[in-house]
C-alpha cells in the first residue's frame, strides 16, 4: 500500500543564488521530490538571511558568489541566529576544493556540492544535511582545510573540554580528523559502525561542536591532527 508523504514532515528547503535560471532548475527539482518542500528562493546574500529568518527552512542551498553579500557572510549570519538545531546550510561551489567553500565551512555552513552534481546527489545532500550529517566525505574537508587553513589558528590550544575525552574518543576524534569514514575507523578498530557513531556524538557533545565537518574544523585549527 503506498502512503502519501505527511506534509508537515517534509525537508523545508530554500534557495540562495544570483543566477535566476539556476535558481528555477533548482526549484522544479525541489518540488518533483514528494519528501522535500521548496520555501523560497532569494538572489543575493542578503535577502538570503532574511528569506531564511522569516521562512525557516530545514536546508538552504547558499551559492558563494554574489552581490550585496556574499555566501560566506550570508552563511555565517544564517549560522548564528539558527543555533545548534536550526537551519542547515549546503554550499554550491563551481570548483571541487574552492577556497570559498573552506571559508564557508569555517562559517558554519554543514558541507559543499558542486553546482554541476548529478540531480539525484544533490537531492541525498539535501536529505544528509537536514539529518545532522556532512554531505561530503571527510577527507575533502581535510584537504581544504590543509590547502587555506589559516596556520595562526593551528596554534591555539585546545580548550579544557578536549582533555575531558576519553582515551578511546580521542582515538575516534584523531581517526576522523584525519578523514576516515565510520566504516573505515570500525575496521581500525575492530568495533560496529554503530560504536563509531556513538563515540563520534559523544565527542561532538562534549566539544560543542554541530555536526563531524566542525570536528575537523577543530581539530586543524588546534594543531590536532596526526599525521599520516
Amino acid at each position: 500500500m503506498t502512503t502519501t508523504p505527511n506534509p508537515e514532515a517534509r525537508i523545508r528547503v530554500a534557495l540562495v543564488d544570483d543566477q535566476a535560471l539556476f535558481r528555477t532548475g533548482i526549484r522544479m527539482l525541489i518540488d518533483s521530490q514528494p519528501d522535500l518542500q521548496f520555501v523560497g528562493e532569494a538572489g543575493d546574500g542578503a535577502e538570503g538571511v532574511e528569506l531564511v529568518r522569516r521562512a525557516r527552512p530545514d536546508v538552504v542551498l547558499m551559492d558563494v558568489r554574489m552581490p550585496v553579500m556574499d555566501g560566506i557572510t550570508a552563511t555565517s549570519h544564517i549560522v548564528e541566529q539558527a543555533g545548534t538545531d536550526g537551519t542547515k546550510v549546503l554550499v554550491l561551489t563551481t570548483f571541487d576544493f574552492d577556497e570559498a567553500a573552506a571559508k564557508a565551512i569555517r562559517a558554519g555552513a554543514s558541507g559543499f556540492v558542486l553546482k554541476d552534481a548529478d540531480p539525484e546527489f544533490l537531492l541525498a545532500a539535501v536529505r544528509t544535511v537536514s539529518a545532522g550529517t556532512a554531505v561530503f566525505a571527510a577527507s575533502a574537508t581535510r584537504e581544504l582545510l590543509r590547502r587555506y587553513e589559516d596556520p595562526s589558528a593551528a596554534s591555539e590550544a585546545a580548550p579544557p573540554a578536549f582533555a575531558e575525552l576519553t582515551p578511546r574518543e580521542r582515538e575516534i576524534f584523531d581517526l576522523a580528523a584525519r578523514g576516515l569514514s565510520n566504516s573505515e575507523i570500525a575496521a581500525h578498530e575492530f568495533v560496529s559502525e554503530a560504536t563509531v557513531k556513538t563515540h563520534i556524538s559523544r565527542v561532538l557533545t562534549k566539544l560543542e561542536l554541530r555536526d563531524r565537518v566542525r570536528l575537523v574544523v577543530f581539530a586543524h585549527e588546534h594543531g590536532l591532527v596526526t599525521k599520516d
